[in-house]
C-alpha cells in the first residue's frame, strides 16, 4: 500500500506522533545486546525515524513502497545533513545487503493484511540479519482494530489541510479499512479533494510468535504500547522483539 496524495501532509498529520518513544524503545532493546551499526527501517515513510537514528551514527538503509513519501524523506535528510540510503521496495520482496537490526514501526506490518505476506516477510527479515541481529516492530492490536477503529469516523480541520476519516471493520478478519478525503488549500487559496484508501490488519500475538518462530526467531517477547509491560485487554499497541540465533547450528 503506497501512500500517495497523503504524503504531501503526513508529517503535517503526524505532528503530535510520539516518535521519541518509539526511538525511545528501540534503543532501550539495542543497549540489552551488542549495538547495531547498519540498520534496516522497513515501511520509513517520510524518514521521522530514519533520519534521527542516522544523526545518531547508525547506517540506516530506509525501505518504503511510496516513491512520494521516498521522495519527502530524501529531502528530510539532505536538510538534517545526514546520510541513509533510500530504497523503494516491497517488504514482502526484500532484497538488500545483510544488516545487525531490522526495524519496523509505526504499524507498518498491519498493512499486510493476508496471511501469508506477514510469514514471507518474517522469512525475508530473518534472511537479511546477521547471526545475533534483532528484529523489532509494532502492530495495532486486535482491540484496537475492534475498538478505537471500529466503524468510527474521524475529522480533522485546520486553514492548510482538512480529511474525513471513515473506518469500516471486519471483526472476524480484523481488517480495517479506511477511507480518507482530504481536503488540501492550493497557492490560489482553493481547496483541492483528494481521496485514498487504505487497508490494515490486525493478528492474533499468538500467531505472530508462531510465524517468528516458523522463521527461525528466538528470544521473543511482546510488550504494549511503547511500555516494556506485557500487553492487557485493552493495549492498543503490540510491539515485539525476536533474535536471529547467533548459530544455527
Amino acid at each position: 500500500m503506497a501512500y500517495a496524495h497523503m504524503a504531501a501532509v503526513y508529517d503535517r498529520l503526524m505532528a503530535d506522533t510520539p516518535y521519541d518513544q518509539w526511538l525511545d524503545w528501540v534503543e532501550r532493546h539495542w543497549k540489552k545486546g551488542e549495538k547495531p551499526v547498519r540498520v534496516i527501517d522497513l515501511g520509513c515513510g517520510t524518514g521521522t525515524i530514519a533520519i534521527p537514528l542516522a544523526k545518531r551514527g547508525y547506517r540506516v538503509t530506509g525501505v518504503d513502497l511510496s516513491t512520494e513519501m521516498l521522495a519527502i524523506a530524501y529531502d528530510k535528510m539532505r536538510q538534517e545533513q545526514v546520510e541513509v540510503a533510500w530504497v523503494e521496495q516491497d517488504m514482502r520482496e526484500l532484497s538488500l545487503p545483510e544488516a545487525d537490526a531490522v526495524i519496523s514501526l509505526c504499524d507498518s506490518l498491519s498493512y499486510l493484511t493476508e496471511e501469508a505476506d506477514v510469514q514471507e516477510t518474517f522469512k525475508r527479515v530473518f534472511a537479511h540479519l546477521a547471526p545475533g541481529g534483532s528484529f523489532l516492530f509494532d502492530v495495532h492490536s486486535p482491540y484496537k482494530m475492534l475498538h478505537i477503529f471500529g466503524d468510527e469516523t474521524f475529522t480533522h480541520v485546520e486553514d492548510e489541510v482538512s480529511y474525513i476519516w471513515q473506518c469500516f471493520c471486519d471483526p472476524l478478519r480484523l481488517e480495517v479499512e479506511h477511507q480518507l478525503t482530504f481536503f488540501i488549500r492550493q497557492p490560489n487559496g482553493l481547496y483541492e479533494r483528494m481521496e485514498e484508501e487504505h487497508w490494515q490488519r490486525a493478528y492474533q500475538p499468538v500467531q505472530l510468535m508462531r510465524w517468528l518462530t516458523d522463521a527461525g526467531f528466538t528470544d521473543i517477547i511482546i510488550t504494549a504500547d511503547y511500555s516494556d509491560l506485557p500487553p492487557q485487554e485493552a493495549s492498543e499497541r503490540l510491539f515485539f522483539s525476536a533474535r536471529k540465533p547467533k548459530s544455527l547450528t
